[in-house]
C-alpha cells in the first residue's frame, strides 16, 4: 500500500518479533548442494544430504575431507588465495569428478565469519532458445530505455521479465516507508485475476525477509512442494549453532512461505530485488501455478534486468508528477523573493495568504512567531492550534515532521480531523518558537487489500497472538478514516528548503541590522559631538545678550532670550544623553565580581543626597547577589531605576523594594502577552545567570506604554510635570544591560506601582 498511516490495520506488538528462521535455517532446496568448509584449511565441515544424488558420494565421506577430494588441487590453491578478496556473494564456474565422469556447476561462494559457505547447482543441458538470452535482455534494456513515464516503464519491464521466464504472473511491488506495499505493475496470464492495486500488510514480508532483500539478493524457489534437504551434521562444528544462511541462494524455504503461497495458488517464485538510493524500494515478483526451474542463465538475465530497472529507478518520472514539481518550484522562487524585500516576517509569510499554502498544496496554515499565531486558510481554533503547538515542543524535535494521520499520534486532534488530519510542521528557529504547521483536511480512502489483513492474527488458547497465512486472496475493501492525502517528497523538500531561505534572509537582515547599529552609533557621537559647540555658543551669546543689553531690552525681549537659554540648556541634556547612549555600543565593558549589596547602598547614599522632600522606604529583603558587571554602568542602572521610582510615586508613604527572583517565583508575573515572553525568557535563560527587580508604589504605567516606554527620548508625561527629564534614561539603562547579555522588561499596575526586572550574570 501507498503507505501504513493511511491504513487502520495494526499488528499487534507481541507479533512482530523478527524470527531467527529466516536467518539459520538448516536445510537447503533439493535442486543444489552445499559445502561448508573451515577457512583457511578448506575442510569440509558440513554437506549437504543430497551428495550421493549429485556427487555419487555419501555425504558422511565428505565430511572432514579436504576440498581437494572433489576438485583439482591446483583449482583448490588458486581458491584458496582468492579468499581473502571475497566481500560478498561471488559466482564460479566449477567441474568435480563425480562417479559418472566430470560435470560441469555453476557455483557461488561467500565468506561468513570463519566458514567458506560453497553453493553448487548443476549446468543444464540447454536447448538452443537459451542462447537467445543476452540478445533478449539485450533488447529489453533497448526498449526500456526508450520509455520516461514511470508507470509505463515498470509495465514493460514486467513484460520483458515473463517473456525471458515464462512464468505465469509478474509484478512490480513496491513498498511504503512501514514496510508494507503494493502491486503497481502486472503482467500475466489472461485467465488469471488482476492483483493491480492491491495493498498487502507489512507482515507478508517479514522483516528480516526484506533486509535479505535489501542486499540485492534473488530468490528463487523452483518448487515449494519439494521437501528440504537437510544439512550434516545439523550445527556447525567450529560455531556449534546451526550454518548462518542468510545469502544462500538455494537456502530452504520457511514453512510458513509455502503455506502462504500454497495459499494463493503458487508452486514456484522468482524474486528480485529493487534496490534505489540503497534502499530496498520494491521486488520484481514471479509466480507459477506448477513447478517451474529456470536455468542459472536465466536467472543471471533476470538479474542484469533487475539491477538495471533499480539503476533508472530516479530517473524515471510520472510526467504529471515533474510538472507538479516544476509548478512548486517555481511558486518557492517567487515566494522567497517576495519575503526576502520585506522587513515583517510575519507579514512576509501569510500576505497574500494563498501562497503560502501553495507552497505544499496545503488547506490551511498558522504561522507562530513566539505567542503570536496567525492562521491562514481553513485551519483548527486558535486555541486548538495554540495546545497542538505545545504538544509538538514536547513530542518533536526533528526541524521537519509530517503525518497524513495526526489523530494517531494525537488524540486531541479527533476534534478537528475534518481540517487537519494531515500536519506538516516545520520548525524555523530552536532557539525561538517559530513554527510554521500546514493542515490538510481529512481524505476518506478505499483500500483494496489483497483479502482481509486482519484474517492473519491468530489467538491462541494462551490468549497469545500470532501471524499466520492468510487462506484467502479475495479483494477485501477497507475504509480509512482519520487520514488526509499524504504529503509528497517534493513537497517536504519545499518546506525544507523554505526553512533555509528564510534562516537564510533572517542572518543576512541580522547583518545588516547590525552594520546599520554600528554606523548610526558611529553617526550619533559624531553628530551629537559637533553639534555641542555651536550650541554652546548660542547659549553663551545669548547670556551675555542678557547681562549686556538688560537694560535696554524690554520685558518681551528678555522673555525670549530667558526661553533660548532654556532651551539651549535643555538641547545640551537631549545632546548628552545621545552621547552617553552612543557609547554604550562602542564602549569596552570592565567586568569583575561586583557586590550588589555594596553597589546598591552607594547609589542609595548618592540618591539620598540628591532627594528632595519624602525619602522612600527603601526595603531589601534579603541580601543581594555577587554578578560579573561592569560596576560603573550597573550603578547607572540601579541609579536611574531608584530615582525613576521615587520621581513617580505620588503616595503618602513611598517605599521601595531591591531584591531578586527564584527560579520558581516566575510564576507570579501575571497573565499577560509580555508576562507569558518573560516567562519564557527566564526559564530559559542560562542557570549561571540572576532575575534583579526593583518595586515601588508609585503611579504606574498604562498597559499601551509597556512597550514603548524604553524607547529613546519617549516620555509618558509633560516636560513640566514630575521633574522633566529627556526621556533617555530608561533606554540607557536597558542598552546597559544588554551589553552585559542581560534583558530588562517591566510589569506594571497603573495607578498601584511598577516592577522593573533584568538579568545578569552570577560570578
Amino acid at each position: 500500500m501507498s503507505g501504513s498511516e493511511s491504513s487502520n490495520f495494526q499488528i499487534p506488538n507481541s507479533v512482530n518479533d523478527d524470527r531467527e528462521v529466516f536467518h539459520f535455517s538448516a536445510s537447503i532446496q533439493p535442486y543444489g548442494i552445499l559445502l561448508a568448509l573451515s577457512y583457511p584449511e578448506l575442510t569440509i565441515l558440513q554437506v549437504s544430504a543430497n551428495t550421493q544424488d549429485y556427487f555419487g558420494i555419501e555425504p558422511q565421506n565428505l565430511l572432514g575431507q579436504s576440498l581437494d577430494t572433489l576438485l583439482d588441487a591446483q583449482f583448490v590453491a588458486g581458491f584458496r588465495q582468492n579468499l581473502e578478496n571475497i566481500d560478498s556473494v561471488t559466482p564460479l564456474k566449477l567441474s568435480i569428478c563425480t562417479s559418472v565422469g566430470e560435470r560441469c556447476f555453476n557455483s557461488m561462494v561467500h565468506r561468513t565469519s570463519n566458514i567458506i559457505i560453497l553453493e553448487l547447482e548443476p549446468s543444464q543441458q540447454t536447448d538452443v532458445s537459451l542462447f537467445s538470452v543476452p540478445a533478449l535482455v539485450k533488447r529489453a534494456i533497448a526498449q526500456l530505455q526508450q520509455v520516461s513515464n514511470q508507470h509505463e516503464f515498470l509495465q514493460l519491464a514486467t513484460q520483458a521479465v515473463r517473456q525471458l521466464t515464462g512464468f505465469d504472473r509478474v509484478m512490480v511491488y513496491q513498498f511504503d516507508s512501514q514496510g508494507a506495499g503494493e502491486v503497481i505493475a502486472e503482467s500475466k496470464r489472461e485467465d488469471l485475476p488482476s492483483y493491480l492495486g492491491l495493498h498487502y500488510p507489512a507482515t507478508d514480508i517479514p522483516q528480516p525477509v526484506r533486509e535479505l532483500y535489501a542486499r540485492g539478493l534473488l530468490r528463487f524457489i523452483p518448487d515449494l512442494t519439494t521437501p528440504p534437504i537437510e544439512l550434516i551434521p545439523a550445527e556447525n562444528p567450529v560455531t556449534q549453532q546451526p550454518l548462518n544462511l542468510s545469502l544462500t541462494g538455494i537456502r530452504g524455504v520457511d514453512p510458513c512461505c509455502v503455506e502462504y503461497h500454497q495459499n494463493m495458488g503458487v508452486a514456484a517464485i522468482l524474486v528480485i530485488a529493487l534496490i534505489r538510493d540503497r534502499q530496498l524500494w520494491g521486488l520484481i515478483a514471479c509466480h507459477h501455478q506448477t513447478p517451474k526451474y529456470i536455468p542459472c542463465e536465466i536467472r543471471e538475465g533476470c538479474e542484469l534486468l533487475g539491477q538495471f530497472v533499480s539503476s533508472e529507478l530516479a530517473s524515471k518520472v510520472n510526467h504529471e508528477e515533474l510538472d507538479y514539481i516544476v509548478k512548486l518550484r517555481s511558486l518557492q522562487s517567487e515566494f522567497v523573493k517576495s519575503i526576502s524585500q520585506v522587513n515583517d516576517l510575519k507579514e512576509a509569510l501569510v500576505n497574500p495568504a494563498p501562497r503560502l499554502l501553495d507552497l505544499v498544496s496545503a488547506s490551511g496554515c498558522a504561522v507562530c512567531l513566539e505567542e503570536e499565531i496567525t492562521l491562514v486558510g481553513v485551519t483548527p481554533t486558535l486555541e486548538q492550534v495554540r495546545t497542538l503547538i505545545e504538544w509538538a515542543d514536547r513530542q518533536i524535535d526533528d526541524s521537519l515532521f509530517h503525518t497524513d494521520s495526526l489523530p494517531k499520534l494525537y488524540p486531541g486532534a479527533e476534534k478537528f480531523k475534518d481540517v487537519a488530519s494531515g500536519l506538516l510542521l516545520l520548525r524555523i528557529s530552536k532557539v525561538k518558537r517559530y513554527y510554521i504547521l500546514w493542515f490538510r483536511p481529512e481524505r476518506l480512502q478505499t483500500l483494496n487489500w489483497a483479502g482481509d489483513p486482519n484474517a492473519l492474527i491468530m489467538e491462541a488458547a494462551d490468549g497469545s497472538v500470532a501471524v499466520s497465512p492468510r487462506k484467502s486472496f479475495e479483494r477485501w475493501q477497507e475504509i480509512v478514516r482519520c487520514t488526509s492525502l499524504a504529503w509528497k517528497g517534493c513537497e517536504l523538500e519545499n518546506a525544507l528548503d523554505l526553512r533555509s531561505a528564510i534562516v537564510g534572509i533572517v542572518l543576512n537582515k541580522a547583518d545588516e541590522l547590525a552594520q546599520i547599529n554600528q554606523e548610526l552609533d558611529s553617526f550619533a557621537y559624531a553628530a551629537s559631538h559637533d553639534l555641542k559647540e555651536p550650541l554652546r555658543g548660542i547659549h553663551n551669546f545669548s547670556v551675555l545678550l542678557l547681562k549686556g543689553y538688560g537694560e535696554i531690552l524690554d520685558e518681551v525681549g528678555k522673555s525670549r532670550l530667558q526661553t533660548l537659554v532654556r532651551l539651549t540648556r535643555r538641547m545640551e541634556s537631549l545632546i548628552d544623553a545621545l552621547l552617553k547612549y552612543s557609547r554604550l555600543g562602542q564602549a569596552q565593558l570592565h567586568l569583575q565580581p561586583t557586590n550588589l549589596n555594596e553597589l546598591v547602598n552607594r547609589v542609595l547614599e548618592d540618591l539620598h543626597i540628591n532627594l528632595q522632600g519624602v525619602q522612600p522606604d527603601i526595603r531589601i529583603p534579603r541580601p543581594l547577589p555577587v554578578v560579573c558587571c561592569d560596576p560603573i554602568l550597573i550603578g547607572e542602572v540601579f541609579m536611574n531605576l531608584l530615582s525613576n521610582a521615587c520621581k513617580y510615586n505620588d503616595k503618602a508613604e513611598q517605599w521601595i523594594e531591591i531584591g531578586y527572583l527564584d527560579k520558581e517565583e516566575t510564576g507570579n508575573w501575571g497573565h499577560g502577552r509580555q508576562a507569558r515572553q518573560q516567562r519564557k525568557i527566564n526559564s530559559s535563560s542560562s542557570p549561571s545567570s540572576v532575575t534583579l527587580y526593583v518595586r515601588d508604589n508609585g503611579i504606574g504605567i498604562r498597559q499601551r506604554h509597556l512597550e514603548t516606554i524604553f524607547q529613546l527620548f519617549k516620555r509618558l508625561h509633560e516636560q513640566h510635570l514630575y521633574g522633566g527629564g529627556t526621556g533617555a534614561g530608561l533606554t540607557i539603562a536597558k542598552k546597559m544591560i544588554e551589553r552585559h547579555g542581560g534583558r530588562m522588561w517591566v510589569e506594571s499596575v497603573y495607578g498601584e506601582g511598577s516592577t522593573f526586572y533584568f538579568t545578569l550574570a552570577i560570578c
